[in-house]
């Protein structure tokens, strides 16, 4: 393997400082002459017709500025595609979920704006409402969307193999039904926009997003503009996990405010917004019947998921096709057959969240794995051993595996954790029956490394030298606080041999960058990466053949490292890397060094109708293995290890490889035994973070192990592939199982609170399963 200055080291991001120093700014921060401050009315129906909306006595109201309601819109409609666009920015003829929203005003404050709020007066007629999924599939359920007969939002059917045949034959055939609940993203920056409409017309917006070209374009058809008559600037953004991908009322509504006044509009959301209102990740009913051999070796399954999609179909259709498409990984699943229904409810819009479909499916389906091991009598270990897939494997679906380091990444989690000895230990200590429960639980994961899911999925880079030494790299893709500015720097700095700090990465600005789809299905570093590579290589060429005409030699000679720019072999014919960026500008007639590149994973894209194709260029898999304690009096679970063994190909930064994987724990452990939207009558009952019970850093394990298997991917910037979505993938279902060790009881329902544990102690669940 390759000894690099910079690319493989422990690096602290490029961001550090002004984060920790508060001289960040992000959109909320952020402020202008003239600034307008808007508020968003919303209904406090589930499901309502709007009769009538009178803002008169708002706009009456000193210090208003403007009011907008949905009629300012003039039926625009936006959504994921074309045939989904179901959402308007504001509520026409009905409501459909509590805290929709209604209408908009701008004032000199957010005191005056509050209170115009208060002044909108509007007229419903409250409507039937369902709020489970399987009663809103019923026939004579109330109808959100009378298009949309059965409220079915989106349906998606794989078949591949013959399943029937595969469970007919099979050893032993298992049959259970999980459920997982609906979670926050957990973003601690609130959503927040400042638009501006230009006089010239046009509009530019500073904006917290993952994907701010989503909103370029969204608003460019909203506003019948050309995408260069919108500007979208990024701040710093303060997390999203798939959260601050969408394009929202609160964008829309700004920039029409701005239209109406001339001034610009600043809107922010609270935490109630968010908490009470916002997106969040699908509830899913999955119903798993699977087939093994005596050995164990998976025959085939069939699954039946309802996913709980909320008022809208946002992004839906590709959650539940995603959530069939893992089925296949990260073990051989010869056949499997697949049916969803995405069903609309009177809730709040669920999306895409950190994983996106993957966790709820692989949660069910790797504890299925786990009951069928204790019912055949084997091993949990050697159990996946049998059946995890290696490189050069096809999936029944038709994804290509080209690198896998499953196998290792086992072998490597079971020696840090010293399973088997460990094992022993728990055994000894769970017979003598005292108050404390242990149990050691394991699980795998396999997740795409970059996505090719639909049209424009290339990423591009602009690689700028100054004459002084300095570069300047311009990316559209967006750093949402995973650490990728300070990648894309790590590479564009060892391609020229120059230390860290001279490189210096733009922030997204559409005017400027080039246009990319954001930060998504850990296509960053993945995607990015390569694109920086090929802009860095070419700007680089510029600078080569200059070295080799003064050094006397030919331009594939030429090197760089350490600052310096020499012949290979010949140390001595050398020039300092900053006096040949001053001679290159000005040889000849002079020019500029600027390299361009762009790249995407050379794949087709799946089969909508059939389900058949890759996801991505490549995968990732890993192993999480976690120890867990449970108070046999109170129900308590606490993570006290965790070890995360993950095929990231290559840690281009290792620390931050780290970081992620750490993140994607604490995601997890919310997602297995703390979070949920508790919704009662369409209304969210825990809109706060003292209610709504995230873990905090004194919930995380006290030790936690983070191991890369490195593979050396081929499609990979220096043999990279994804590291950190992933990792989430596996911590449910690993804790799970760690659960079931120390208790004898599997919880088929998140989260695994201590009130079902105590109830499935007391012997109130039957079967030892809760």
């Amino acid at each position: 393997m390759a000894e690099y200055e910079i690319v493989g080291k422990r690096v602290p991001r490029v961001d550090a400082l002004p984060k920790v120093t508060g001289e960040a700014r992000y959109a909320a921060d952020l402020t202008m002459p003239g600034l307008l401050h808007g508020k968003i009315l919303r209904s406090p129906h589930p499901h309502a017709r709007v009769l009538s909306v009178d803002t008169s006595r708002a706009e009456k109201l000193y210090g208003v500025r403007a009011v907008v309601t949905a009629k300012d819109f003039a039926g625009f409609r936006y959504g994921f595609m074309a045939s989904t666009r179901d959402e308007p920015p504001l509520a026409e003829d009905q409501v459909r979920f509590v805290g929709e929203e209604v209408a908009a005003v701008a004032a000199i404050d957010e005191e005056i704006a509050s209170e115009a709020i208060e002044l909108i007066k509007v007229e419903y007629e409250p409507l039937p409402a369902v709020y489970d999924p399987e009663e809103a599939l019923r026939e004579g359920a109330p109808q959100l969307h009378q298009d949309k007969p059965g409220n079915i939002s989106a349906h998606v059917k794989m078949n591949f193999g013959d399943v029937d045949a595969a469970l007919a034959n099979a050893y032993h055939v298992r049959e259970d039904r999980f459920y997982s609940q609906s979670v926050l993203h957990g973003f601690l920056e609130p959503h927040a926009v400042i638009a501006r409409w230009e006089s010239a017309g046009g509009i530019t917006v500073w904006a917290s997003k993952q994907s701010p070209y989503f909103l370029y374009r969204n608003l460019a058809s909203c506003f019948r503009l050309p995408l260069s008559k919108v500007r979208v600037i990024q701040p710093y953004v303060g997390g999203g996990f798939g959260g601050k991908n969408a394009t929202f009322a609160l964008d829309f509504c700004a920039a029409m405010l701005s239209k109406k006044t001339g001034f610009p509009v600043k809107i922010v959301y609270e935490a109630e917004d968010i908490l009470g209102y916002g997106r969040r990740r699908h509830p899913m009913i999955m119903e798993l019947k699977t087939g093994v051999t005596r050995d164990g070796l998976l025959l085939g399954t069939s699954c039946r998921l309802i996913a709980d999609g909320g008022a809208y179909t946002s992004v839906g259709p590709m959650t539940i096709y995603l959530s069939g498409a893992f089925l296949s990984l990260p073990y051989k699943m010869p056949s499997f057959r697949y049916e969803a229904v995405r069903a609309y409810t009177n809730k709040p819009v669920c999306n895409a969240m950190r994983g996106h479909g993957s966790p709820q499916i692989r949660y069910a389906a790797d504890c299925q794995l786990e009951l069928i091991a204790r019912d055949l009598s084997i091993d949990p270990v050697e159990i996946r051993r049998r059946n995890v897939v290696e490189a050069g494997y096809v999936t029944a679906n038709k994804m290509h595996v080209k690198s896998c380091g499953l196998k290792e990444s086992i072998d490597e989690a079971l020696k840090a954790i010293n399973w088997y000895e460990v094992r022993r230990e728990i055994n000894e200590h769970n017979k003598k029956s005292g108050r404390v429960l242990r149990g050691l639980g394991i699980a795998c994961n396999g997740f795409q490394s970059g996505a090719r899911l639909h049209g424009h999925t290339a990423c591009s880079a602009i690689v700028k030298v100054h004459e002084d030494g300095g570069i300047s790299l311009l990316t559209g893709s967006t750093d949402s606080g995973q650490g990728s500015e300070t990648v894309l720097a790590m590479i564009t700095a060892e391609l020229f041999g120059v230390p860290l700090e001279t490189v210096e990465v733009s922030k997204v600005d559409s005017h400027l960058t080039p246009v990319d789809p954001g930060s998504f299905g850990s296509r960053v570093t993945s995607t990015a990466g390569n694109a920086v590579k090929i802009a860095a290589l070419k700007a680089r060429d510029k600078l080569a053949v200059v070295a080799a005409e003064v050094l006397g030699g030919e331009k594939e000679e030429v090197e760089f490292k350490k600052e310096s720019v020499f012949l290979k072999g010949r140390p001595e014919k050398a020039i300092p890397f900053r006096k040949l960026c001053h001679l290159t500008y000005t040889y000849g007639h002079g020019q500029v060094i600027v390299g361009e590149g762009h790249w995407s994973q050379e794949i087709d894209m799946p089969n909508w109708e059939t389900g058949e194709g890759d996801l991505a260029g490549t995968y990732t898999f890993g192993t999480q293995v976690a120890e867990v304690e449970v108070d046999r009096l109170t129900g308590k679970i606490k993570l006290n290890k965790m070890v995360v063994a993950h095929d990231l190909g290559y840690a281009i930064n290792p620390l931050a490889c780290e970081g992620q994987h750490e993140g994607s724990v604490f995601g997890g452990l919310g997602h297995c035994i703390y979070e949920e939207c508790r919704v009662e009558d369409g209304k969210t009952l825990n809109p706060s973070f003292l209610d709504y019970k995230m873990p905090t850093a004194m919930d995380m394990p006290r030790v936690m192990e983070s191991i890369g298997i490195e593979t050396m991917d081929q499609e990979g910037v220096f043999g990279a592939k994804e590291s950190a979505e992933g990792t989430q993938v596996s911590t449910v279902p690993a804790i799970v199982n760690a659960i079931y060790d120390a208790t004898g009881v599997m919880f088929k329902e998140l989260p695994v609170t201590p009130e079902k544990v105590l109830k499935a102690l007391e012997g109130n669940i039957s079967e030892g399963e809760g």
